[in-house]
């Protein structure tokens, strides 16, 4: 299975990040088109992709509402915490990597009330931990996670906290910013309140907004939260359900192409057929790595089949700078390492990428090892 993402031969280099990623050749051609933000289509448009988005939340009782908001999906998670946390209310930060540190900033900038428990980069969090934060602070109303944390690409155990919330009554927040799409998700059953993810990551299609999946009832108790007029999520809800519209100029050509990029996602097979293709090509990296002496990062029972961190090797030729350059050079985009305790860098294996693309990423690794003259 191959994908051509222009005419004439021309093709862009693969992305082996973590987003903005690789994209078909129909989601960009569905950008081809103007449309107006009160177009009869466009708003159908709007109504469809809310629906379909419940549906890969596993949504069958309609508890759920989809709010789309423009901007990065980091606008989107801003949006909720600005949006749901009542003035006198707290939020907890569970933490083990540089994106449930930056929901922890967010809440600082906002002057929410913020605990953070915090755990080492290549451990899930501990439950026991959980349930002694919720027992002993009272104060605390909200608790938030990052469902796959790009940092290393470990996924967290967001049911097993869910659950740890729902019994302690509190408000629920997810970051699948990195996983939804691929990584089947039930929100009910993980006893989500928030969920937060992007246009550009799993579902395939291009940068220009982020959605909120809201737990209806939960969503209602949130008029006059807002700590933002652009970031209001309550009111781009309400603004959706009186008109079909957004409350400020919308995304149009990301809108239609994410159209486009859930339709592709079905006709893949949806959210399981999606995570084959993912897996295949994580499998396919990870055993051409270590065939080769790179060493991931993470323990395996711990590792995503989103994005895999690799260790610096040992010999001092290694420079990531000119790894990088010399894998770009050649056609190939990999990312840089977040991890704050060792020298990584990292690979995706989400988007419109599959395992002949990885094949190929791997030759080019192991003929720019040759050139540095790296011992592995």
């Amino acid at each position: 299975m191959t994908d051509t993402n222009a005419a004439g031969g021309w093709k862009d280099k693969p992305l082996f990040t973590p987003g903005p990623l690789t994209t078909s050749r129909t989601v960009k051609q569905a950008m081809l088109r103007d449309l107006g933000s009160r177009d009869f289509e466009f708003i159908r448009t709007i109504r469809e992709i809310r629906q379909e988005l419940l549906a890969l939340g596993g949504d069958t009782e309609g508890e759920y509402e989809a709010i789309p908001m423009q901007g990065s999906g980091t606008f989107a998670i801003e949006s909720v915490v600005s949006s749901t946390i009542p003035p006198n209310g707290k939020l907890l930060v569970l933490v083990n990597g540089a994106y449930g540190h930056r929901i922890a900033k967010m809440a600082s900038v906002l002057k929410i009330a913020c605990a953070v428990l915090e755990f080492p980069e290549d451990s899930t969090p501990d439950l026991g931990a959980v349930k002694s934060a919720l027992d002993a602070d009272g104060a605390i109303t909200h608790v938030a996670v990052v469902s796959c944390e790009t940092t290393t690409g470990i996924f967290n155990p967001i049911r097993e906290i869910g659950a740890l919330v729902k019994q302690a009554g509190r408000v629920y927040f997810v970051d699948a910013m990195s996983g939804f799409g691929a990584v089947p998700i039930n929100l009910a059953e993980c006893g989500i309140d928030y969920l937060v993810s992007s246009a550009n990551k799993c579902i395939e299609g291009v940068p220009g907004f982020g959605f909120a999946i809201a737990r209806r009832e939960a969503l209602e108790e949130t008029e006059g939260y807002a700590r933002s007029l652009s970031l209001d999520l309550f009111s781009q809800w309400k603004g959706l359900e009186s008109n079909g519209q957004f409350r400020f100029t919308p995304p149009t050509h990301a809108i239609v192409a994410f159209r486009q990029a859930l339709r592709e996602l079905t006709e893949e097979g949806g959210v399981e057929g999606r995570a084959a293709r993912y897996r295949a090509n994580h499998e396919t990296i990870l055993a051409g790595m270590r065939e080769m002496g790179f060493k991931e990062y993470l323990k395996p029972e711990l590792q995503g089949y989103i994005i895999t961190s690799f260790l610096y090797p040992r010999d001092p030729k290694f420079s990531f700078e000119e790894f990088y350059r010399r894998l770009n050079d050649k056609g190939y985009v990999i990312y840089p390492g977040k991890v704050s305790n060792a020298d990584c860098f990292r690979i995706g294996h989400i988007g419109r990428l599959f395992v002949s693309d990885m094949r190929d990423l791997l030759r080019a690794v192991r003929e720019t090892v040759e050139e540095l003259g790296v011992k592995l």
